[in-house]
């Protein structure tokens, strides 16, 4: 060991250090010099060789030596550090008097939002909402609804079958059959969800939509409490200045049967072309429910009575928004979907 071995070794760390450019490089030098196997150290494991005399002095040069390069290094590594951190800055810079990105924001499909007040209207009622199945056998969708093979109600209610006995349901009022069989009365229902049937698309019809079916069985039910629950139900929905009517009509699962009609928002009754002059646009069907089909169900109609009625979630939408094509709540267009 000499004191010229130590010199050299200090200047060539100072001269690698002023052209050290990154931490990697700062890192490497490192180990170089003062790593186990590094220059400075292999040095100084010489130490053992010298006199007593001579020891302390160049222990007294090497440690010297060792802090020399141990402030040169971070040094070094404070300032790159420093030069790292000022170009990641200008790189991630923001300029804040740029305009911001709006963000979009979802909402609800019109028929989503107008079937969640429809709910919250009948739940307020004490109503239950039931689902079912959307694959139906032919005894749920038309036999326990007092339509036999070969009823000419069927023809209008044609849908897809998977085979002879299974098919799409066309009507929710399979649910209330299941719900007949499954409960008691007294029975407070509504039954929503899709149906199919094997109809054109134009602008008033789809072979896919979706009906509420509502459903009252219980001791003493008459039209008149139909009448009050679907008048509540339409002022809810349209305000309280919507009015109803009831129109005779038949249905194979109700007797008597009503065709229920609300009052034409375009003329407000009076007659136009919308309502074809009569001021009142059909809405929804309904009725008491058939004995038949109460018995069908283990229910007596001799104590109990109910009432049935179906609308289409479509309908009450398209009046409500004065939308004149169903096709366009299907279509996803967001133009159109965003006025809601």
């Amino acid at each position: 060991m000499t004191k010229e071995q130590l010199d050299k070794i200090l200047e060539s760390a100072k001269e690698q250090l002023s052209q050290c450019m990154d931490l990697t490089a700062a890192e490497e030098l490192r180990v170089k010099f003062l790593g186990k196997k590094g220059e400075l150290t292999n040095i100084l494991k010489q130490m053992g060789g010298l006199s007593a005399e001579e020891r302390p002095v160049f222990g007294q040069l090497a440690n010297k030596v060792r802090t020399e390069i141990e402030n040169g290094l971070s040094e070094r590594t404070a300032a790159l550090k420093a030069e790292l951190a000022e170009r990641t800055l200008q790189a991630e810079s923001l300029d804040v008097t740029l305009p911001g990105k709006a963000q979009p924001v979802g909402r609800l499909h019109p028929l989503t939002a107008t079937l969640n007040e429809v709910k919250e209207v009948f739940l307020g009622m004490g109503f239950d909402v039931v689902d079912g199945p959307e694959v139906e056998t032919d005894h749920y969708c038309f036999e326990a609804l007092n339509m036999p093979k070969h009823h000419p109600a069927r023809d209008t209610q044609d849908t897809f079958y998977i085979n002879e006995n299974v098919l799409l349901r066309t009507q929710t009022s399979s649910v209330q059959i299941r719900t007949m069989e499954k409960r008691k009365p007294p029975i407070r229902i509504i039954s929503p969800g899709r149906v199919y049937r094997s109809d054109a698309v134009d602008a008033t019809h789809s072979p896919l939509f979706h009906q509420i079916e509502g459903l009252v069985i219980d001791k003493g039910i008459t039209l008149g409490d139909l009448y009050g629950t679907l008048e509540l139900l339409m002022k809810k929905l349209y305000g309280d200045d919507c009015k109803i009517r009831l129109r005779p009509h038949h249905f194979p699962y109700t007797e008597p049967s009503a065709e229920v009609d609300i009052m034409c928002f375009n003329c407000g009754g009076k007659g136009c072309p919308m309502c074809k002059g009569e001021g009142y646009v059909e809405l929804l069907g309904s009725g008491m429910v058939h004995p038949k089909v109460l018995e069908g169900c283990g229910i007596d109609p001799e104590i109990y009575s109910g009432f049935a009625f179906g609308i289409g979630l479509e309908r009450i939408t398209m009046g409500r928004y004065n939308i004149n094509d169903l096709r366009l709540l299907y279509e996803n267009d967001m133009r159109f979907l965003s006025q809601f």
